[in-house]
């Protein structure tokens, strides 16, 4: 069952630091978000494998929005 790691706050894509096919570990950072001239991980909520990621360098993100899903 696939799992969905979302933005737990609004701003900016600063880097994506998985791609599709890589694992991960629980807590494990997959996307580092710029808010508030803040870097802010977005992190895995759970290990497995990442099957997509639906963010760019550069995207502006809502919280809540799906960044990546886990396999």
């Amino acid at each position: 069952m696939p799992t969905n790691i979302c933005a737990h706050i609004t701003g900016t894509v600063w880097k994506v630091e998985k791609r599709v096919g890589d694992a991960v570990s629980e807590g494990e950072t997959v996307v580092i978000l710029e808010s508030m001239k803040m870097e802010m991980p977005i992190e895995a909520p759970t290990g497995g494998t990442i099957s997509a990621i639906r963010v760019k360098e550069g995207d502006p993100v809502e919280e809540g929005a799906v960044v990546a899903v886990i396999a």
